[in-house]
């Protein structure tokens, strides 16, 4: 079931908020119990084969937190990631590995959201082990696992930032406050999906699916609106995860905050997909060393967690090359800081930002031949082309364009036009406009919030906002005639 879609807006949402309440005034564990099972409906929508394997992760994982709660173990703990892990290599990479040794690729699904309800039983293993997390009672775990606006793209939770807050009483009554709070984000994060991710995706898909090598404009246009793509549908997904669990007074770790006006690349990962990073650092990077033994170990422990940051967003040599790309951007960016050299903020956010385009090339493209060529296109080896529609109205410039090697080309001109409208149109709401969790600083929507920089264009439960998100609300219902997947689901 998609967030994005009719029946969840019209049926299974409200049914599940109603079913919450009722059953909290009476019970709480009654209420995690319907919670819960709500979630797997939710989940088994999309394919009810899956939900076996699902309950099975959940099962064999909640035992095993709850011996290692008892005694904690390495070894136990050692079996349960290594289990996981095991589980997680099969569904996702076993295709892959298979193909690289030119082995027989077996029939194999990718489960949605694997790898998220993957880390994030990891995540409590661990945790229980070193005595950070408890739960002995089974339907809370199960919420905690399957929680439907995490569950299938994020974010990575901890047990201890989430499930206390099923323990405070406050939250089975039902406050206007939290439903114009969760609305608004809700609603905000939709348009962001539906209005804009959706509506650019056509000019990426035009320069990615065509094939060939694009000249200089036509593959940066590409490749802009692909990442305006993949931050509008990604912001949109975090936006409504959080919208919709603070409709039952639950707050989200933040996940998402605004990552292209990161004026470094560690900047960047600390806005991007928050809470995979931090389990990366957690889990991975600090457990292999961090930066405790010189910078030469420093940097190969920054290489590792990429590569394998790259691999967890999927089973192919592209994903390896991307996360590879930005171990070597982390690498550059700690030797640069260590040289101490002055650069101004708005330099350094374009440099990071085109280097976070030139890594998406390898995220996007079909294969590494495609992405190869894409790349030299980026580069400008295949030169500078215009639509003929352009050539007519240079006059006077049009020789001086020839003799520096600009050429023109036989239609696309409104194609062209379009796409560099579209990207302008993005690049200016993410680089000049707050973002959802700033204009509502105020409230505290997320776990974290309160690290965001509130913004003068600040949300309050008032009659004109509630017009204005109306309207918004309007507008996304309007545009659910064709639900598209969450990029992220892929992954």
């Amino acid at each position: 079931m998609l967030f994005n879609s009719q029946p969840f807006l019209l049926l299974f949402l409200p049914a599940v908020l109603a079913g919450f309440f009722l059953l909290g005034r009476r019970s709480p564990t009654a209420a995690a119990w319907w919670l819960a099972a709500a979630s797997l409906f939710f989940y088994g929508y999309w394919n009810p084969r899956f939900l076996p394997l699902l309950l099975t992760s959940v099962i064999l994982n909640y035992r095993l937190g709850a011996l290692l709660q008892r005694r904690p173990s390495r070894r136990w703990l050692a079996a349960g990631v290594a289990a996981n892990l095991l589980a997680l290599g099969w569904y996702k990479y076993a295709g892959f590995l298979a193909a690289s040794a030119h082995l027989p690729v077996p029939d194999v699904v990718l489960p949605i959201g694997i790898s998220f309800f993957t880390f994030t039983q990891i995540a409590f293993l661990v945790d229980s082990c070193q005595g950070k997390a408890s739960e002995r009672r089974f339907a809370h775990y199960l919420l905690f696992v399957t929680y439907f606006p995490h569950l299938v793209a994020g974010p990575v939770l901890h047990h201890k930032e989430m499930m206390p807050q099923f323990a405070d009483p406050r939250i089975y009554c039902p406050r206007a406050l939290n439903f114009a709070v969760g609305a608004t984000i809700f609603f905000a994060g939709l348009a962001k999906k539906v209005l804009i991710a959706d509506n650019i995706a056509p000019y990426a898909n035009a320069v990615f699916n065509h094939g060939g090598s694009p000249s200089l404009l036509v593959a940066w246009g590409g490749v802009l609106a692909y990442a305006f793509q993949l931050y509008f549908d990604f912001s949109g997904y975090s936006d409504m995860a959080i919208g919709l669990s603070r409709l039952f007074g639950v707050r989200l770790p933040l996940n998402f905050n605004s990552p292209y006006q990161a004026a470094n690349i560690s900047e960047f990962w600390r806005c991007w997909h928050m809470t995979l990073s931090r389990f990366l650092r957690d889990y991975l990077y600090v457990p292999l060393g961090g930066n405790r033994h010189g910078k030469a170990r420093r940097y190969v422990n920054l290489m590792v967690t990429m590569l394998l940051g790259g691999l967890w967003h999927g089973a192919g040599w592209n994903y390896m090359i991307w996360g590879g790309l930005h171990g070597i951007y982390l690498a550059v960016h700690h030797a640069w800081s260590a040289l101490r050299l002055p650069m101004g903020r708005r330099t350094a956010t374009a440099i990071t930002f085109i280097a976070v385009c030139y890594a998406w090339v390898f995220f996007r493209a079909p294969d590494l031949h495609g992405a190869l060529a894409f790349v030299r296109g980026m580069c400008g080896a295949n030169g500078i082309a215009l639509p003929d529609a352009f050539a007519s109205r240079l006059g006077g410039l049009l020789p001086l364009m020839e003799r520096v090697g600009i050429t023109f080309y036989g239609g696309g001109g409104s194609q062209f036009i379009d796409t560099w409208g579209a990207v302008g149109a993005a690049a200016a709401l993410v680089f000049l406009c707050p973002n959802t969790q700033q204009i509502t600083a105020r409230f505290k929507p997320a776990l974290d919030s309160g690290g965001c920089r509130p913004s003068r264009l600040a949300w309050a439960p008032t009659r004109a906002w509630g017009m204005v998100i109306g309207v918004i609300a309007l507008l996304d219902l309007l545009s659910l005639n064709r639900p598209s997947d969450f990029l992220y689901f892929q992954f």
